[in-house]
């Protein structure tokens, strides 16, 4: 019996009787983070980290959970699992699962550009590693966090010197605390949609400082929004929400946006190049570092990345799976005001 097999439920592990991430509804279920692709309602019984812990409950609602610490290790049925951290977003963890000498980790999402927010990814030697490949393309390279924050922050600035807000198209979970943790907010106040901000409390009650923000509704008077720095979800970029702002100059922040027709295609006035995937880079030195004898690879580039990895000498074998990765097309967050 292989340690881990690929089911139409999800990554399963026969001998602990646990899925990973799985897409439809099992007995018990371990989960890599947050997002909705990953973490979906349902199980009877979740676990994952610590820091995860609390979003996890925010969006699932009353669940039977329970959380470990990164590296902390239980014993299901002889297997051996811990978590590890992906550098994904707050709480995003690997999963090593060990039996009889024979070790696997579940990357789940993860980036290893350390963004200050997340936890940093950790890598962890395996004998077999599941990764995404997102990003699987050598045309993806990531610019460093820092120079993205500082091109975020003299397009807010020229905004509001020209009288306009600044909207930002971002995932409530994850990428909408990292541009709040990394700008300038003495430029002027951050509003955010309301999916956001109920993202945000979650977060500060679990002790992770951020920046103030708050929350953007019809309320506040247009003349109160000019000058400001709002984060919407990839939704609402695309609804009346954004027109009830006065006059905007609208961005989005993503990986995509390193491809120009991307950003045509989305009508924004400016893409900002930020994943929480790994780049190309990312992608090669994470799997080197584990210094896995085989890997498997899902969703995103998985032909070409496959292809290329065969190419280096590494075993590597596609695997279809219910992940999507990073989108523009999809609103995966709670969708309030």
């Amino acid at each position: 019996m292989a340690l881990i097999e690929f089911t139409n439920k999800g990554i399963y592990c026969p001998q602990a009787d646990v899925y990973i991430d799985p897409w439809k509804p099992v007995r018990r279920a371990l989960i890599t983070h947050g997002h909705a692709d990953h973490s979906r309602w349902g199980n009877k019984h979740y676990l994952c980290s610590n820091s995860a812990r609390p979003v996890i409950e925010y969006r699932l609602g009353a669940i039977n959970i329970e959380s470990l610490a990164y590296g902390e290790t239980t014993m299901v049925n002889g297997v051996r699992i811990s978590f590890h951290p992906a550098g994904h977003i707050i709480g995003s963890a690997q999963i090593r699962l060990e039996y009889k000498g024979e070790i696997w980790v579940i990357s789940g999402d993860y980036k290893v550009q350390n963004d200050g927010l997340s936890e940093a990814f950790e890598p962890v030697k395996c004998h077999n590693f599941i990764t995404e490949s997102t990003f699987g393309l050598p045309i993806y390279k990531w610019k460093a966090p820092s120079v993205v924050a500082n091109e975020i922050n003299e397009w807010w600035q020229q905004n509001k010197e020209d009288g306009k807000v600044s909207v930002i198209g971002v995932y409530a979970l994850g990428k909408a605390q990292r541009i709040i943790h990394s700008v300038d907010n003495s430029i002027g106040r951050i509003y955010t949609h309301g999916a956001i901000e109920n993202t945000n409390e979650v977060i500060r009650k679990q002790g992770i400082p951020l920046p103030t923000t708050h929350k953007a509704d019809a309320k506040v008077n247009k003349r109160d929004y000019v000058g400001s720095l709002v984060l919407a979800t990839p939704a609402s970029m695309q609804t009346n929400w954004v027109n009830r702002l006065g006059n905007v100059s609208t961005a989005l922040a993503s990986g995509w946006m390193t491809l120009r027709t991307t950003r045509r295609r989305r009508s924004v006035d400016k893409g900002f190049i930020m994943s929480d995937h790994a780049d190309w880079d990312g992608l090669n030195s994470a799997i080197k570092a584990t210094e896995a004898e085989r890997v498997f690879v899902t969703h995103g580039s998985t032909k070409i990345f496959k292809r290329w990895l065969n190419g280096q000498g590494i075993w590597a074998e596609e695997v279809s799976t219910k992940f999507e990765g990073e989108r523009l097309d999809v609103e995966e967050e709670v969708a309030e005001e």
